[in-house]
């Protein structure tokens, strides 16, 4: 799939196929999230993959409940790991870079999910210290992002976005 076809297509998706996905893609999707950009090249964070359906059950019900995440035949949890930057970064590392590598790393999950003919659905609401507790991430590690992997059964019509007058701001914020 084309790169700007991958953006018009994706969305997302709530509804899933109880279907596996085949391993070749799921390396594939991996292998995507691997070539993320990361400050410095340090990759500061972690990705668990999730298959077992009681993990995911938790990670459902550690997101407010959003059950249609248990639907998904594989679940990635993206974790910032400031301990693989802050030595290079200092502060700055420690709370933001590592956090943005995480969630560059889900977006590039995101979007190859897509391309590959996959689902999935940013999750950014959950509660922190259950999801670190399911996965068995001790601080410092962070839950940055959960994404459902799986075939769609639903494909949603776009959602309206700001013109790009009102989002594209040249030079300086307008008052």
């Amino acid at each position: 799939m084309e790169f700007f076809e991958v953006l018009e297509r994706r969305r997302s998706v709530r509804a899933y196929e109880r279907k596996p996905i085949e391993e070749e893609k799921l390396r594939q999707l991996l292998e995507a999230v691997n070539s993320a950009p990361s400050a410095g090249n340090l990759q500061a964070y972690e990705v668990v993959l999730v298959r077992d359906l009681e993990r995911i059950r938790q990670l459902a019900r550690a997101s407010h409940d959003q059950t249609f995440i248990e639907d998904a035949p594989v679940v990635l949890v993206f974790v910032a790991n400031p301990l693989r930057n802050s030595h290079t970064y200092g502060r700055r590392g420690e709370h933001l870079y590592c956090m943005q590598d995480a969630t560059i790393a889900c977006t590039y999950a995101h979007l190859a999910a897509t391309a590959l003919g996959l689902s999935s659905c940013w999750i950014g609401a959950f509660d922190d210290e259950v999801v670190a507790n399911i996965i068995g991430a001790e601080p410092p590690l962070q839950p940055a992002a959960i994404l459902p992997i799986a075939y769609p059964a639903e494909h949603p019509t776009p959602r309206p976005r700001r013109p790009l007058t009102d989002l594209i701001h040249e030079e300086r914020l307008r008052k």
